[in-house]
């Protein structure tokens, strides 16, 4: 897929973009992966500091930076974009949407080792998403807002929270990437509340029964 079908691809998927053109000359996202393409081009040909070069001087106009060395796969979809972070040995499949303010973030130190996350397809990540190390994001997956996630993620999962948990899997089969409904995730910590207040009530119905039960029996002794 050429960047024309990746611009396509964009504009098919976002409701504000008007034609293909608007997305060429006028998304932020898209003049990234562009410049990331040519970036990549140099990196592959030995030519680091010119890539690298290429990489921030498209960070200081999008807000957007991708090193040169990250893999990206067909038809990625960078909404607005500002402030995302994609690392050295990221690698993203086919079909994702990414958010602003996301991080695709490395762990350690050591060189020529592979320290930040693999994206699988059709991944939707919400905005201000940090997923953090050299984890895998499975096919189909949601991540949502504000998400820290630290640990590898089946396909067809959401996932949300502080450190995030898989919420659901296998809900829905459909691209989440394409649907672009990342607002509409459970939210873990109401869950567990809710929970919490069912036990409270059980335990406290219980123990009355109990005081009841306790106290009918004392009635015939203190006849």
């Amino acid at each position: 897929m050429g960047l024309w079908k990746d611009a396509k691809s964009i504009a098919e998927r976002d409701p504000a973009a008007r034609n293909v053109l608007e997305v060429v000359f006028l998304y932020p996202g898209f003049k990234a992966i562009r410049s990331h393409k040519i970036a990549a081009f140099f990196l592959r040909h030995k030519m680091a500091f010119i890539a690298r070069w290429i990489s921030q001087r498209c960070s200081r106009k999008t807000g957007i930076e991708i090193h040169p060395g990250a893999k990206i796969g067909n038809g990625l979809f960078i909404d607005h974009g500002h402030g995302i972070v994609i690392g050295e040995t990221a690698v993203i499949g086919d079909n994702c949407t990414i958010y602003h303010q996301v991080t695709l973030g490395g762990t350690g130190v050591k060189r020529h080792e592979k320290r930040h996350p693999t994206i699988g397809n059709n991944v939707l990540i919400g905005a201000g998403a940090k997923i953090l190390g050299p984890i895998t994001i499975g096919d189909n997956s949601m991540i949502g807002a504000g998400a820290v996630v630290l640990s590898d993620v089946p396909p067809n999962s959401t996932v949300a929270g502080i450190k995030a948990r898989v919420i659901k899997t296998d809900g829905e089969r459909i691209a989440p990437s394409m649907s672009l409904e990342h607002a509409k995730i459970i939210d873990p910590i109401a869950q567990d509340i809710a929970s919490l207040r069912e036990q409270i009530k059980t335990l406290t119905e219980t123990v009355g029964r109990l005081e009841g039960e306790a106290a009918n029996a004392k009635q015939p002794e203190n006849k």
